[in-house]
């Protein structure tokens, strides 16, 4: 009989444990326009950012646009660090490098600022990097619970 109960338990722990693996993904289907847009007017308190053009954002941050489906990106008037920069890449396996090149971007602004404005580096030392599928998001910002909060809303 006590073998009969442990063999019950061990099997709920099994089906406990085989239901916590699993994690539910949203796909992501806002634009990256929208969702520049908003990251740019509701987590940026300290400059008012400007939306650039597809030419400034791939010499800004290295990325090749002909492997981009969409893209937008805001920058500041170079009075603070903030920015924020969503990319859809055409096939997720440019996403990884677009997400390096963001890196690259957060560490030399993070070099630069602290020359002349070291109190941006803080903004920089929080900057939000996440990929989700062909989805890469930079956001450098004041408000980083509000960015993550509007990146979780659109799955991320």
């Amino acid at each position: 009989m006590k073998q009969v109960r442990y063999l019950i338990v061990a099997l709920l722990c099994m089906l406990v444990f085989a239901g916590c693996g699993k994690t539910e993904t949203k796909e992501i289907t806002a634009a990256p326009s929208d969702l520049a847009k908003q990251l740019a007017e509701e987590t940026v308190t300290s400059d008012t950012l400007t939306e650039v053009s597809a030419d400034i954002l791939a010499s800004t941050y290295f990325v090749d646009m002909a492997q981009v489906e969409s893209s937008s990106a805001y920058m500041s008037t170079g009075a603070s660090a903030c920015e924020a920069a969503v990319v859809k890449c055409k096939d997720s396996s440019y996403a990884s490098d677009v997400e390096k090149l963001f890196k690259d971007r957060v560490t030399n602004q993070t070099t630069l600022y602290s020359s002349y404005n070291a109190g941006e580096t803080k903004k920089l030392d929080a900057a939000i990097i996440k990929t989700s599928g062909q989805y890469v998001v930079l956001c450098v910002c004041d408000d980083t619970s509000k960015a993550n909060e509007i990146l979780t809303e659109a799955g991320f």
